[in-house]
């Protein structure tokens, strides 16, 4: 649904955007995690037709982003970090008011307008100003224009930024909901909100794109770590002559214990291969288990490798 490719931006010397490239597909929702100043917003306002690029390409749904602008944007359901909401209108003056700029079939407007409404739970505030909603309240109204129009692909900019927790869940909440109709893609700078939404994350750091990963991979890793008892003279040429293994690292352990991390090609349940090498060479192993990597662990790997 969605081809980035090449994709770079800077203003003046900074570079915000340093050859970005990836693909979503139909469904999926997406998280782009990176901290402030990541290039997470640049990334998204030339996705949707708001920033031309230095150089790449983005396509959705075939339609190319620079050339098909209009086309693009009929698809895109937008609800960028600062919704653009208007603060003297009431929720259903305004919420008109976009459904007219999408140009919807006038017959259709009221169905699909009360359809976002009830989806955001807005129906018992149409008759609000949207300046004395709370936060959390005019969050919804952004969302709702964004949704009205039943787009195929919906973008979020921080769509949690300054809510209460009670708040976060329910447009968490929300946006789940909404992942049965459409695409999603959102940015955030908070692991947890990634953790808690996607199916796959996408890590931006300093322009570059680091990271391109299903979010259930990031739950186990080709490595498992052998803690031995004491030392063995032939463990490092016997791991290391096994078609699976890539590495054996020493590293330092509790007390009198000796652990070793050993890495794989991910080709081969490594563990139980380690296990029965280890039985058969007679070492005192004290434990074997696979190493647990976390979004935070590989956030935090990849920051401090710069």
């Amino acid at each position: 649904m969605i081809s980035v490719k090449d994709l770079s931006k800077s203003y003046s010397s900074l570079v915000a955007l340093d050859d970005v490239s990836f693909e979503i597909a139909q469904g999926e929702i997406v998280g782009l995690l990176g901290p402030n100043g990541a290039g997470k917003t640049t990334l998204i306002k030339i996705m949707t037709g708001y920033l031309h690029p230095d150089a790449g390409s983005v396509r959705i749904h075939d339609f190319d982003v620079m050339d098909d602008t209009i086309e693009v944007q009929k698809q895109i359901g937008y609800l960028p970090e600062n919704a653009p909401l208007y603060p003297e209108l009431t929720v259903q003056s305004y919420l008109t008011l976009m459904a007219d700029l999408h140009h919807m079939d006038p017959d259709e407007q009221v169905p699909q307008i009360l359809e976002a409404v009830d989806a955001t739970g807005l129906r018992d505030r149409l008759s609000q100003r949207i300046g004395t909603l709370s936060k959390g309240y005019r969050q919804r109204v952004g969302i709702a224009q964004a949704i009205m129009h039943k787009p195929a692909l919906l973008i979020f900019d921080e769509p949690t930024v300054g809510l209460d927790p009670t708040q976060i869940l329910e447009i968490r909440s929300l946006i789940r909901h909404l992942s049965a109709h459409s695409t999603i893609l959102f940015s955030t700078h908070i692991l947890a909100e990634v953790e808690a939404l996607c199916d796959r994350v996408l890590i931006l750091l300093n322009g570059s794109l680091r990271s391109d990963a299903v979010l259930r991979e990031l739950q186990g890793t080709d490595e498992v770590i052998l803690v031995l008892q004491k030392d063995v003279a032939n463990l490092h040429s016997t791991l290391a002559q096994l078609p699976p293994v890539v590495k054996v690292t020493r590293e330092s352990g509790a007390q009198d214990a000796v652990r070793y991390r050993i890495g794989g090609d991910g080709h081969q349940d490594l563990s139980s291969l380690v296990f029965r090498t280890a039985k058969e060479q007679d070492w005192p192993v004290q434990e074997l288990y696979n190493e647990v990597a976390t979004l935070e662990s590989t956030f935090n790997s990849l920051a401090l490798a710069g």
